[in-house]
């Protein structure tokens, strides 16, 4: 009996290995993601700017690497007690001018240094829906709790997105013509946009991707928000807000993303390393006992083996 439709993966001909240096960009999800590559110990670069959901920040960010932008007072503004920048999440945000400009250019000589080095960067698209700050006329990353009304809401056209999409690979190539780009749709639901509006914002996102996908060699796309909703469509894998993915849906998006770009040899290394991190998670009854320190010296072993071959690994 079959139970569940499942949407056929192709393998990706430029594959991730275990030596890969990875950057992610992008929604919230790419973040889960990314604390997957850095459990299996990829050499991974996660949001330097923070979480960015909309392409036309995502633009800017990576226009601002190729050009090698350096920020200055002009581009932070004071918000109540702190100072906020539209280019960059929260969580860059300083109560002094100078801490918040030392931030937002470290975060972009990390961008810089890791578009140089990467083999591959993975994109997360979450909403076509933009705040254009009026006084600027800028889609901002983050409203950083400045009232609506500073703000007009919009959906960017498929049009608008492959533009964007066009600069983000120009910008990435402008400091890597080798390395292999992989975009992605969030499977979070915006539902605070309203449900129909969710699903034409997803739907924006997913034509423009496909429609610079023929013309670009080294692009590829990861169908994420389709496994969400079609091989997991139950709300047994949503959280409690019944929005985000839960921890189940997660594991089972990098499985399938795992099998689709991961090499056999790279699928073999995660194998020793998920035993050698369960080994360490383990709690003995009795840590004096001989059974545990032949368990210890075993697991010790199996750590020196992996980092003579991978020495980048460290546990």
């Amino acid at each position: 009996m079959k139970l569940q439709t499942i949407i056929p993966l192709k393998q990706f001909e430029n594959q991730i290995h275990i030596d890969s240096q990875l950057l992610l960009v992008g929604s919230c999800f790419v973040e889960n993601i990314g604390r997957k590559l850095i459990d299996f110990k990829f050499k991974s670069v996660v949001n330097p700017f923070g979480i960015l959901f909309h392409p036309e920040v995502i633009a800017r960010t990576f226009e601002y690497a190729a050009n090698n932008k350096k920020f200055t007072a002009s581009d932070v503004l004071k918000v109540d007690e702190a100072y906020v920048s539209f280019d960059a999440h929260s969580q860059l945000n300083d109560t002094h001018q100078n801490g918040i400009l030392e931030n937002l250019n470290s975060a972009l000589e990390t961008l810089i240094s890791s578009c140089v080095a990467s083999s591959h960067i993975i994109i997360t698209l979450g909403t076509a829906w933009g705040y254009d700050y009026k006084l600027e006329h800028k889609i901002v990353a983050n409203c950083h709790k400045i009232p609506q009304r500073e703000f007009d809401k919009k959906l960017a056209s498929p049009a608008q997105i492959d533009n964007a999409l066009i600069r983000i690979i120009n910008s990435i190539y402008k400091l890597n013509t080798d390395v292999h780009i992989i975009f992605t749709v969030s499977p979070v639901r915006h539902i605070k946009d309203g449900f129909i509006e969710n699903q034409r914002s997803k739907a924006h996102l997913i034509t423009a991707i496909h429609n610079i996908l023929d013309s670009h060699t080294n692009v590829g796309y990861f169908p994420s928000f389709e496994l969400m909703m079609d091989e997991l469509r139950d709300y047994r894998f949503y959280d409690r807000d019944l929005i985000h993915p839960n921890d189940l849906a997660v594991d089972y998006i990098w499985e399938r993303f795992s099998s689709s770009y991961f090499s056999s040899e790279t699928q073999a290394v995660l194998k020793r390393i998920d035993e050698i991190q369960r080994g360490l998670s383990h709690r003995a009854f009795n840590p004096e006992s001989k059974n545990h320190q032949d368990f210890l010296k075993n697991l010790q072993n199996k750590i020196h083996n992996l980092q003579d071959s991978f020495p980048h690994i460290q546990f």
